[in-house]
Formats: structure tokens, C-alpha cells, sequence
């Protein structure tokens, strides 16, 4: 009888990397600390009730989304889909609601049942086909885009000002004892839930270790006896399925969505958001409150934006600059890491002789 393998939980990269991850959160989340003090003393209007909850509603939706993708971004692949799974989720449940006459519990269960569908379509592809996973995403986000204008026939998607109860789950508010102008938004709570769950599994779970193993290793991980092709399918199932989760939020927020452009572009913020809070674009690394602060930091200059008068067309300037300068850091630490274990070991030999 041989023993079970077992894997070495120390960290395949050097332990500066670790310690960069943990610099780079707290240097972001200074960094939100600073946007919003500079927001609040150029516009007043910053921290007023009605501004800071929606503030933290979009954050809350956004946050959800960062958390999927990170998990796909710690095992080194990436997901392009989610834009357009978002919009195939958040129009197809009005229409099975309003136009096909579902019940809205079993209009729930479809819409969930088809993002998980998806999330497992992605991740079976490229573990059991091989094709690498810029390109099946890329495909995903042109044929559920494809379909969603389809059934849809482009026209928009509403719920004719009904299903007020159903909407709650989006534009629900928690009021704070003694507080009237600030409540708590209902995705709040989910996206504390999500945040909760995440961060469980990702550290104190022995798959949450191996994903990360993973992502650091894949070969050494599955020399090691870890079913890293199952994890992989599990990354994209949760990216796909919190994807699903958001579109559901975005349409009940909204009350209606529009085929071809809801959800446009919202994988870039979403991957800028875990790309600025700590998770590398080679894998293997990865924090959950770093993501959400990255998600809060990018709203927060959404939001400044809009409130101190600059074009909002400058959104998608911000959102390249993040993505390039974490690619940047994340090369110059592994230059600077294999300069450490490089000197390390002249050293080690040197002391040998």
C-alpha cells in the first residue's frame, strides 16, 4: 500500500512576493482612503447620504464580480465572458418573468442553473480541449452576446414597473437605528456573504490552498497529487456563476436592460479590480479584501469623476492604466525575486566551498 501524495504548502515563490501582496492591499486601500478625503473636500456632495449608497450598492455589484474573476485569475487563466453573461442573465430573466409568464422563484433557479452551465462549458473546455482560456472567454463573450440580442430580438427588457418584491434584492435597504439619511443597500449584505465564503475557501480550506498551489505551479501541484483540472472547472464555474448573480442584481437595479449594451466592458473592470488588489496576472496569488478595495477604489473614481466635473469618458483610461500598471509590478517582482534566489544560492555555494 503507497501513501496518499502529499503537497508542500510553502509558497512555490519567494516569500517577498507574499509580503509585496500584502504591501500592494494596504498601499490601495491608502490609496482609497486618499481619493475619498480629496473627493469629499472638492465637492460636498461626496459624502451625502444619497451619494454614499449608491456608492456602495455599485461597489457591492462590482465587488461580487472581482471576487469570480480573481478566482480564475489565481489559477493563471483569465475570463473575457463576463460582460456579456451578465447581459444574457440580467435579460433573460425579465423575459422568462414578463414575456414567458415564469414564475419568478423558477426564473431564478433557470437563470442561476444557466450561469453555473456556462461557468462549467469554460472551464471543461479548457482543461479537457486544451484551448487556452483568453480564447474560449473571447468566444463566450461574442456568442452570449449574439444570443441575448437573439431571443431578445434586441428589443429591451423590462418588468413594466412590477415585481416590486423581486426587486428588493437590488434596491432593498437596511435602515441603521438613529441614522435617516444613510441605509444599507441589500447587495451589501450579498456581497459580504460572497467576501465571507471567498475568503474562507481560498484560505483556510485545503482547495482554497491548492488553487493557490496552482496557480503558482500547475505541474508541480498535479506531480503533487492535487486534481488541478477540476479546480480550474471550479475557478470558472464561480466567476461565471457570481457573473450570473450580478446580471440578475444589474436588471433588478435598473428595473430594465438593453441587449447590446448591458454589461459592455464590465470584464475590464472587473479584472482591474483584482489586478489592483493584489491578485498576479500569473497566478498563484490573491487577496479577497484586496479585490473589494480595488472594486471601491475604481468606484471611487467613477464616482469622483462624475461629482468634480471631469468627462466620464475617461473611464476606460483608468481602467488601462490599472490593468498596465499591475502587469508591470507583478514582472518587476518576479525580476526582483529571481535576483533574490539567484544571490541566495551564489551565496549558498559560496559558502559550501
Amino acid at each position: 500500500m503507497t501513501d496518499a501524495p502529499t503537497i508542500d504548502y510553502a509558497p512555490v515563490r519567494p516569500r517577498l512576493v507574499a509580503d509585496f501582496t500584502r504591501a500592494k492591499v494596504l498601499g490601495i486601500f491608502a490609496l482609497l482612503v486618499t481619493v475619498c478625503l480629496i473627493t469629499a473636500l472638492l465637492s460636498p456632495h461626496f459624502y451625502g447620504g444619497y451619494n454614499l449608497e449608491n456608492l456602495l450598492r455599485r461597489t457591492s455589484v462590482y465587488g461580487i464580480i472581482s471576487i469570480g474573476v480573481a478566482f480564475v485569475i489565481i489559477t493563471g487563466g483569465i475570463d473575457l465572458s463576463i460582460g456579456s453573461v451578465i447581459a444574457l442573465t440580467g435579460c433573460l430573466l425579465p423575459w422568462l418573468v414578463v414575456s414567458a409568464g415564469w414564475p419568478a422563484p423558477l426564473a431564478l433557479a433557470a437563470v442561476g442553473g444557466l450561469a453555473v452551465c456556462l461557468g462549467l462549458f469554460h472551464g471543461l473546455y479548457v482543461t479537457k480541449v486544451g484551448v487556452q482560456p483568453f480564447v474560449v472567454t473571447l468566444c463566450g463573450l461574442l456568442i452570449y452576446r449574439g444570443i441575448t440580442r437573439g431571443f431578445t430580438g434586441d428589443q429591451v427588457q423590462g418588468f413594466r414597473s412590477g415585481h416590486e418584491g423581486l426587486r428588493t434584492l437590488a434596491v432593498g435597504r437596511i435602515p441603521l437605528p438613529g441614522v435617516e439619511t444613510f441605509a444599507i443597500p441589500v447587495p451589501a449584505v450579498i456581497l459580504l456573504a460572497v467576501a465571507v465564503a471567498a475568503a474562507v475557501f481560498l484560505n483556510l480550506s485545503v482547495p482554497g490552498r491548492h488553487l493557490l498551489a496552482l496557480g503558482r505551479n500547475e505541474q508541480a501541484a498535479r506531480f503533487s497529487g492535487v486534481r488541478t483540472q477540476r479546480l480550474i472547472v471550479l475557478a470558472y464555474v464561480i466567476s461565471a456563476a457570481l457573473a450570473g448573480l450580478c446580471g440578475v442584481l444589474f436588471v433588478l437595479d435598473d428595473g430594465s436592460a438593453q441587449p447590446s449594451l448591458m454589461g459592455n466592458f464590465y470584464e475590464l473592470w472587473a479584472i482591474a479590480a483584482a489586478v489592483l488588489g493584489g491578485c498576479s496576472l500569473r497566478g498563484g496569488e490573491g487577496s479577497i479584501f484586496g479585490v473589494i478595495v480595488g472594486a471601491a477604489v475604481l468606484q471611487v473614481l467613477r464616482n469622483s469623476i462624475t461629482l468634480i466635473g471631469i468627462p466620464l469618458r475617461l473611464d476606460f483610461a483608468f481602467v488601462g492604466v490599472v490593468i498596465l500598471a499591475g502587469a508591470t509590478v507583478d514582472e518587476v517582482v518576479r525580476h526582483v525575486a529571481a535576483r533574490r534566489r539567484a544571490a541566495r544560492s551564489a551565496a549558498g555555494t559560496a559558502g559550501d566551498g
